[in-house]
């Protein structure tokens, strides 16, 4: 296989069969993978249901270090880390892969997103709007291989949307998170890998359902600051500090679209 889903999988979430679910029913055939830090009997009930290869990682706890586990153990050149919360659309690998053939030298696919919230799909609202707007130069060839252009994508905040990643594996070398970082590992990632090699490639397609509940990592980073500190770590090493607050005042403000 070209391409692998690593499912990272915490502990028994009520969401990771659809998310499997949805993998196996991807229009083009892809590898699947599970890889977990927390082995129970529910995992492991859903890996042999659907006959998906398990890995158990032992050692430290964190995300980077599941993440980086996840991405190693995917033994293709493109990698999608998948999220167990959500679902993808079932032409999410066929069109990575058209797109992949095109640009042979795509590092980086992404794509846009829905949300589901209280189990219903979000309405497109003024962050979607801004996080395309902030895509744009993703979109044009002349300029999306160009480091100096990738950088400032992300310069303004985090308009990519991390579960939709497929990352080369060729390209964008081993060990791609850092392990200190609890929520902006992703955008972390990005900012090194914007100066190196490969384009990235976005598709404004909702390939992904980004799932909103109160459980998900981004709402629990939310109410103990962690994701506050970090992105402010994040704004403060690319800008002054004055306009970093600046912009951090105005980015709080998307916190409002995690609550249920």
């Amino acid at each position: 296989m070209e391409h692998t889903f690593a499912v990272t999988a915490y502990g028994d979430s009520p969401y990771l069969e659809s998310c499997l679910k949805s993998l196996i029913g991807q229009s083009v055939q892809s590898n699947i993978i599970i890889c977990t830090s927390t082995p129970g009997d529910y995992i492991r009930m859903m890996a042999e249901k659907y006959d998906i290869q398990l890995f158990v990682r032992e050692g430290e706890h964190g995300i980077g270090y599941d993440w980086n586990f996840a991405y190693e153990h995917a033994d293709s050149r493109l990698v999608t880390i998948a999220h167990q919360d959500d679902i993808y659309h079932h032409d999410y690998v066929r069109t990575l892969m058209e797109t992949k053939e095109k640009y042979p030298d795509m590092s980086v696919f992404m794509t846009s997103s829905v949300s589901i919230k209280n189990g219903k799909l979000v309405e497109y609202g003024g962050i979607e709007l801004i996080k395309k707007l902030l895509r744009t130069p993703l979109r044009i060839r002349e300029l999306n291989h160009i480091p100096s252009v990738k950088r400032a994508v992300i310069s303004w905040g985090n308009p990519v949307i991390c579960p939709s990643c497929s990352y080369d594996k060729k390209l964008c070398g081993e060990n791609i998170f850092d392990t200190k970082y609890r929520f902006v590992l992703d955008w972390d990632a990005l900012y090194r890998l914007a100066s190196g090699p490969g384009r990235w490639i976005c598709v404004e397609r909702p390939l992904i359902m980004y799932r909103v509940h109160k459980d998900a990592a981004t709402g629990q980073a939310i109410r103990d600051k962690t994701r506050e500190q970090e992105e402010a770590e994040m704004f403060n090493r690319m800008h002054s500090e004055s306009v970093s607050e600046l912009i951090m005042g105005f980015y709080k403000k998307s916190y409002d679209a995690y609550k249920e």
